[in-house]
């Protein structure tokens, strides 16, 4: 067996520690055990907990219930004053808990938090539109979720000490859904997820890892609205992703 390189341990170490730490913050006090996936699932390490929007998993999944449980225990969280008074409702995420696609956008906008669920409105409706026309999959075998669960106030940008309050969250579902692909919707959820200040100019049109999950970084649906030429630039995204997850269309 191969030793791996004391600065090889070192960095697994680090990684470690700071999952470990990112739960923590969240308020995550036990990973709950998930099956192995099958061969052609993903490869993250634990599953941990998190996300539906409450009441026991329908379907007996022990991710989605695992999901179910940090999505409750999303609903109560504080730790944001200013997002706690401003909001509706939590928006903690959708989909299949079985995902090899994860898609992450930057935070919940007006129709998000008044419905309680991710990409709802004109932006949500071109992702869809990517996911179903473009990709050829359904919108429920992928899952969508945001780096914050909490509108921000007049749909600014997250600050950097919400996302880090956060962040225990996300790192909770990916750890339970363990997907294999994870595509960043815009500079905010991308620099946020890759812990990078590169802008997404730099960061799309290639493949970068997260703990072992391949990233492909592309425009946010709501500037592609308002910048419909950058579409053509986004489809090429989305036809690496394509190429890289091995689907028949590219």
């Amino acid at each position: 067996m191969t030793k791996q390189p004391a600065a090889g341990r070192s960095r697994a170490a680090r990684a470690v520690v700071q999952k470990l730490e990112s739960y923590q913050r969240a308020g995550v006090t036990h990973v709950p055990r998930v099956p192995p996936p099958a061969a052609s699932a993903s490869p993250v390490d634990e599953p941990a907990e998190p996300a539906g929007q409450a009441g026991p998993s329908p379907s007996g999944d022990p991710r989605q219930a695992a999901l179910d449980d940090v999505a409750r225990k999303v609903a109560a969280c504080t730790r944001c004053a200013e997002l706690v008074r401003s909001r509706t409702q939590t928006v903690f995420g959708v989909g299949n808990p079985q995902a090899r696609l994860v898609f992450c956008g930057e935070a919940p906008g007006q129709d998000e938090d008044r419905q309680g669920t991710p990409f709802v409105g004109r932006a949500g409706q071109l992702l869809t539109d990517i996911i179903e026309k473009g990709m050829k999959l359904r919108r429920s075998d992928v899952y969508i979720l945001n780096i914050l669960r909490c509108r921000p106030p007049g749909n600014r940008n997250p600050l950097p000490v919400e996302a880090a309050a956060c962040r225990g969250w996300l790192d909770a579902q990916l750890a339970i859904i363990r997907p294999e692909f994870i595509c960043c919707l815009g500079a905010v959820a991308a620099q946020n997820l890759l812990q990078t200040t590169d802008s997404i100019g730099r960061l799309r049109g290639r493949v970068l890892d997260y703990q072992g999950i391949k990233v492909v970084c592309t425009y946010h649906p709501a500037y592609l609205l308002r910048t419909p030429s950058a579409k053509a630039a986004c489809w090429e995204d989305i036809k690496l992703l394509m190429r890289e997850m091995g689907t028949p269309r590219v």
